[in-house]
């Protein structure tokens, strides 16, 4: 059986933490920050956990990282 491939874009955007949990970056700080509060930058800071239910959806993409 030939090797599965992992999808790049993802390996890219995310990555695991040592409980086998997905990292993301925090969304809506692309662009237009001077509309954004201050409180909002701040709390967007570093990386978040994704949810289950969308880490499900992200698994199966990435068949080593597991």
């Amino acid at each position: 059986m030939p090797k599965l491939k992992t999808k790049n874009s993802l390996r890219k955007r995310f990555k695991r933490n040592g409980s086998g949990k997905l990292k993301m970056a925090a969304s809506g700080k692309r662009h237009g920050m001077s509309k954004r509060s201050k409180k909002f930058i701040r709390s967007t800071r570093g990386m978040e956990i994704m949810s289950s239910s969308d880490a499900s959806r992200i698994n199966h993409l990435m068949p080593y990282n597991k």
